[in-house]
């Protein structure tokens, strides 16, 4: 068996989960967990956010809200981008509830869902990704309701939530303006919705009815320097072994395109993870580092598809040595935020690189 995997700590996804739900209240949670639970695993994430006090779950394609119902999850499974309307029987059939923008497929919707089968509109106040214009949405509303559909939410997404509170506030007052107007027309849908993670715990007038949590439900900031006052802890900790030891003179150069000559004689450590698992190719040459016993030691060459190799100087090592990537090993951690801030890049791209071949373990 090869000694790579990832270990979810799914107690640590149902503290935060409970620490959010706590500071958002009265306001529900929705836990985001599209995209394979961003590499945590979309099952048993989306269990342990129910356990934790999530009343909704969303997720981005139909594929992935019928594979939660397969498993026997329950509760409201939102979709969070509208789907094609040729996939209107499989929402139907996994009882989803399906993000709409475009009375084409309000249209399709209504040919096959029950009477009353809710749906939520999405208005585009700033984030110019999807969703219908305050006008176009006006006209949705209109006709999701002539056509015997439940406007059972309205929702909206910040563009910037975590760094910048102006734009953030003025997407509020679109929304609001919008819903004003919906209100005057006797139309005033149950579940209102604006925050991911950054609004959710940095913006209490945007909770609304419902707040949306990704990253955050992961034990993740959204963006460095964000720091709510709610205990979070990472759920993912990556974790490998010493496969292979060499003892390499000054000035060898491991791995391929021999980038890097050692500065001295050094124990070489090869270690069973690479790119092709999520490891970025940049990470050797940004300054990343493993732990081994308990230390932070650097990459003595390129990382490659399948492998890495690590530079242990003259320190004690041996086959079968743990080595951590992102986590914790004795007094020291490595974090997602610190490869993210390395790479020039952000948390959720690094969790949701660890691909399918690393084998998830679950505890807590």
């Amino acid at each position: 068996m090869r000694p790579t995997w990832i270990e979810i700590d799914l107690g640590a996804i149902r503290d935060n989960v409970a620490a959010i739900a706590a500071a958002v209240a009265p306001a529900r949670v929705c836990a985001v967990v599209k995209a394979d639970g961003y590499g945590h695993g979309d099952v048993p994430t989306a269990e342990a956010a129910r356990e934790g006090g999530a009343q909704w779950l969303a997720v981005a394609l139909v594929a992935e809200g019928a594979r939660l119902r397969e498993a026997g999850v329950d509760g409201p499974i939102l979709l969070l981008s509208e789907p094609f309307p040729e996939e209107v029987s499989e929402i139907v059939r996994w009882e989803l509830t399906p993000t709409v923008y475009r009375e084409s497929f309000v249209d399709a919707l209504a040919e096959v869902a029950p009477a009353g089968y809710p749906a939520h509109l999405k208005v585009d106040t700033g984030m110019h990704r999807v969703g219908a214009s305050p006008e176009e949405a006006g006209r949705l509303a209109t006709l999701i309701e002539r056509k015997g559909l439940v406007l059972e939410g309205v929702w909206t997404h910040f563009a910037v939530s975590e760094e910048d509170p102006m734009y953030t506030a003025e997407q509020t007052q679109r929304l609001m303006g919008f819903l004003g107007g919906l209100a005057a027309r006797g139309v005033v849908p149950p579940i209102l919705h604006a925050s991911n993670t950054g609004g959710a715990l940095g913006d209490p007038s945007a909770r609304l009815d419902m707040v949306r949590v990704g990253i955050g439900i992961y034990g993740l900031r959204p963006a460095p320097g964000f720091h709510p006052e709610v205990p979070l802890r990472p759920a993912m900790r990556v974790v490998s072994h010493v496969s292979f030891l060499q003892r390499l003179p000054a000035g060898a150069r491991p791995s391929y395109g021999r980038v890097r000559p050692l500065a001295a004689e050094s124990t070489v450590a090869t270690v069973p993870i690479g790119y092709a698992d999520g490891v970025p190719r940049r990470l050797r040459e940004a300054g990343g580092m493993v732990l081994i016993r308990g230390k932070r030691r650097p990459f003595a060459g390129t990382v490659t598809m399948d492998q890495i190799v690590v530079d242990m100087g003259d320190d004690p090592v041996e086959v079968g040595d743990e080595v951590v990537l992102l986590g914790a090993q004795g007094g020291e951690e490595i974090t997602a935020g610190e490869w993210a801030d390395l790479l020039g890049t952000i948390v959720y791209e690094i969790v949701c690189g660890f691909g399918p071949r690393i084998p998830r373990r679950y505890h807590g």
